[in-house]
């Protein structure tokens, strides 16, 4: 408990909370089965670090200092929900607070407060949680959000706002993306049975476990049979629309989980293409390598700016991926002059939608963060075009559910760029489902449908049809993306 507290203290702080908790296991020296609970309480105290606070504050009558806030705000989230009986939890939150002291007298009497607070905690309960529900329905918030995160879904989505915060809050899921170049979905929930792990399918190439585990013990994830990624992740390689010939961008490409999708959708089509995996971050891109490699797509060489590294398949087909470490932002300093054919941008964002696997974000960002982010892709946007060649399409992707990032930043690149017009989406989460339209989608985590909010965009170039014909007599095309067990891909 006491490690988990400084975890969440160094988030206050402003440290990602992975971060913290890899310094944090580092420091203590903890044994390995102790890793697990550490992460489990920190992360369930940052996700009710709100209610945690809005407690505290009740029934505190004196400022506190941050190490024995952190500790109670963890001890008070486990008494919320409790998997151990109540009187341990409190006795081990008055351990940890001794056992952090910094001489014997602080021990005392911080130790004296701690098993004070907790324990008329439990006698007051459902005063206080009926106090906090009663605030939150009259201001129409949510203690566990910042009041202008909130005011922001509020404004943007007002019929679905609590369903996203619901959402929000809950413990992600683990989800696989299957490398259909090699196996099924169906295939390999047979081999996942065959191991005792539960699993349902979620999408087209989406397999949820039941309950999450290490990526070594799942089966064939070394070999690159799978990959971790989130099922509305899924959707940009195959909504990307890629042909044999094209020459591909993947800007800001790192961790790599779509450019490894859209090397396996090659794979499985036989598509010969040209791909170049961008990234201003050098050890973001090294991310990208690993990935690529542990999924059997062999990389020769070493990557810097203007020295562009050249990996081959070691599979059936061998399709060339140049990785360059470099500004997306400023393609004079690494643009060879080619165009490209399709363009993947996912764009930096607040990651509003990634919320529950990431849930220090929802404390770490600021309202003017928006504006800023807007500002920068908008600015990606302006780079990037002239890349594209004519007739040319680009994915504008965010995980994130704000409009300020979204359709603000897509409308008025469009309103602005005469040869730029915006093409209808269309997916089939399963097999079974009809098409539906695709932009904003929101978080959702229902038994068959299970994925974070994303923002899709297809923009393609146009030099052929004046900007005033466009809406007029823009073609209709319809079409299924056959490969890697895809969805269906409707443009219009």
């Amino acid at each position: 408990m006491a490690a988990a507290a400084v975890a969440l203290e160094r988030m206050e702080a402003g440290a990602r909370l992975p971060d913290a908790l890899v310094q944090v296991l580092d420091q203590w020296a903890l044994p390995t089965d102790s890793h697990a609970p550490v992460r489990d309480m920190a992360y369930s105290s940052v996700r009710r670090l709100g209610t945690a606070r809005a407690i505290l504050t009740q029934l505190a009558q004196r400022p506190i200092a941050a190490p024995l806030a952190a500790i109670l705000h963890t001890a008070l989230v486990q008494l919320l929900d409790p998997v151990r009986p109540l009187a341990i939890i409190v006795d081990q939150a008055v351990a940890a607070v001794r056992g952090t002291a910094r001489n014997p007298r602080q021990a005392a009497s911080e130790a004296g407060f701690a098993n004070a607070i907790l324990r008329r905690f439990l006698r007051e309960r459902e005063t206080c949680l009926t106090a906090l529900q009663q605030a939150s329905a009259a201001r129409q918030t949510d203690p566990d959000w910042p009041s202008w995160w909130v005011a922001e879904l509020r404004k943007d989505h007002p019929g679905h706002w609590p369903e996203v915060l619901g959402v929000g809050t809950q413990t992600p899921p683990l989800t696989l993306r299957v490398d259909c170049s090699q196996t099924t979905p169906a295939a390999y929930l047979g081999v996942l049975a065959a191991h005792g792990i539960a699993a349902v399918q979620v999408g087209p190439q989406a397999i949820r476990l039941e309950r999450g585990c290490p990526v070594a013990m799942i089966p064939g994830f070394d070999q690159g049979l799978v990959s971790v990624q989130d099922a509305g992740a899924q959707l940009a390689a195959p909504l990307l629309g890629v042909e044999s010939g094209h020459r591909v961008l993947d800007a800001c490409a790192a961790p790599g989980g779509k450019t490894v999708h859209l090397l396996e959708l090659f794979e499985a089509g036989r598509t010969e293409v040209e791909l170049v995996a961008l990234d201003v971050d050098e050890q973001r891109l090294q991310r990208v390598r690993d990935n690529v490699e542990r999924s059997g797509f062999a990389l020769v060489g070493a990557e810097r700016l203007g020295t562009p590294q050249v990996a081959r398949k070691r599979r059936s087909t061998a399709v060339p991926v140049r990785m360059l470490t470099a500004d997306a932002m400023h393609p004079e300093s690494w643009w060879d002059g080619r165009a490209f054919d399709r363009i993947l941008l996912d764009a930096p964002c607040t990651a509003s939608g990634i919320v529950r696997r990431h849930p220090e974000i929802r404390w770490l960002r600021r309202r003017g963060d928006l504006a800023t982010l807007a500002a920068t892709q908008r600015g990606l946007l302006d780079a990037l075009w002239p890349l594209l060649a004519p007739g040319g399409r680009l994915l504008y992707v965010t995980c994130s559910i704000f409009r300020t990032e979204n359709e603000a930043v897509v409308g008025a690149f469009v309103d602005a760029t005469a040869d730029c017009r915006r093409l209808a989406l269309h997916w089939s989460f399963t097999p079974a489902d009809a098409p539906e339209s695709v932009a904003q989608l929101l978080p959702v985590a229902s038994p068959t449908r299970d994925h974070d909010g994303f923002f899709y965009a297809l923009l393609e170039r146009d030099f052929a049809i004046p900007r005033v014909q466009k809406t007029l007599c823009a073609p209709v095309v319809d079409r299924t993306f056959a490969g890697a067990g895809a969805g269906m891909l409707g443009l219009d």
